[in-house]
């Protein structure tokens, strides 16, 4: 592959992806035989300084200050290229994001705070869309969901909710929508029409599912879990599938939508207070967050408590 020299293209191309773990910087016991997995060294006059995993230092009982995350810069890069680390460099830096740069043959490496992952991750993007506004943007697929895809859905609604909605902190073990997901592929009420996926150059980015509830004997579609890869959430996607959804729900002749989550945002789809259409939640303590929406051939006059699919009673 020939590496790239364009700065502009460059930007425009890379793909920061983060690897997983959490490394430190060691300065090596002089004469001590190196050991563990070792990711990079730099040799100085005052000594050798290694980067390995975290465990890997304290396993070994080495002393360490800074812990970070490693972020590759996903594009081959020449080593000739003027400005790429300037321009990263820059952008973290008006983050306020500290930054250490290793480069390597194929690419460039940072090492930033493991408190700032995150938000590093989307200041590069940030900086990935900004150059790349003259070339044609990647188009978002959204189809139906085959049996295929599942493994990757699943593993995509545990990167979307690995800090929970509800109260912003990270989620200890693996987060409850994902078996809920897994048992909705699999249950009587599964509408295969209405398990939808947008999709990027390839790349499975978000989901929802809508299985089929019940006011008393009146068919509703009950909506979620929602889920969009963190890199790529507040893009735009989580909407577009709500309205593909919206759209296969009105042609196929569905009454309504109800749903869980946060009214200031489903607001915007139409969606209301289910109390205000007759419909209280499975559970009185949702309140104002358990919404409605009453689709073209709505009936009117509907009264009673909605029933999710079966798994929902286990999630």
């Amino acid at each position: 592959m020939t590496a790239e020299k364009d700065l502009h293209t460059l930007l425009a191309t890379m793909h920061p992806e983060i690897r997983e773990g959490e490394f430190v910087y060691v300065l090596w016991p002089d004469g001590r035989p190196l050991a563990g997995a070792i990711s990079a060294a730099v040799r100085e006059a005052e000594g050798l300084t290694v980067v390995l995993p975290r465990d890997e230092a304290d396993s070994l009982g080495l002393s360490y200050d800074f812990v970070g995350a490693w972020i590759t810069l996903q594009v081959h890069s020449s080593l000739e290229a003027i400005g790429l680390t300037a321009a990263v460099s820059a952008a973290l830096t008006e983050a306020k994001i500290s930054c250490n740069v290793l480069a390597g043959f194929h690419h460039d490496h940072l090492l930033v705070p493991i408190a700032d992952a995150e938000r590093a991750l989307e200041v590069l993007h940030e900086l990935v869309a900004a150059n790349g506004e003259h070339q044609p943007a990647p188009e978002l697929v959204l189809r139906s969901e085959q049996p295929g895809d599942r493994p990757a859905l699943l593993a995509l609604t545990a990167a979307a909710f690995a800090v929970s909605p509800v109260t912003g902190l990270p989620v200890e073990g693996e987060p409850e929508e994902v078996q809920l997901l897994a048992a909705l592929f699999d249950c009587e009420e599964y509408l295969p029409e209405f398990s939808v996926v947008a999709e990027l150059d390839g790349e499975l980015v978000g989901q929802v599912i809508s299985t089929r509830g019940w006011v008393g004997d009146l068919e509703l579609l009950g909506l979620g879990p929602i889920g969009v890869v963190p890199r790529l959430q507040r893009h735009g996607i989580g909407g577009a599938l709500m309205k593909e959804t919206i759209a296969r729900a009105n042609a196929a002749g569905e009454r309504g939508i109800a749903l869980l989550g946060d009214p200031e945002y489903y607001s915007r789809f139409g969606f209301v207070t289910s109390t205000s259409l007759g419909v209280d939640a499975p559970d009185p303590g949702w309140g104002a967050h358990f919404q409605l929406l009453p689709l073209a051939v709505w009936p009117g006059g509907v009264s009673g408590t909605f029933r999710y699919a079966k798994p929902f009673d286990i999630a």
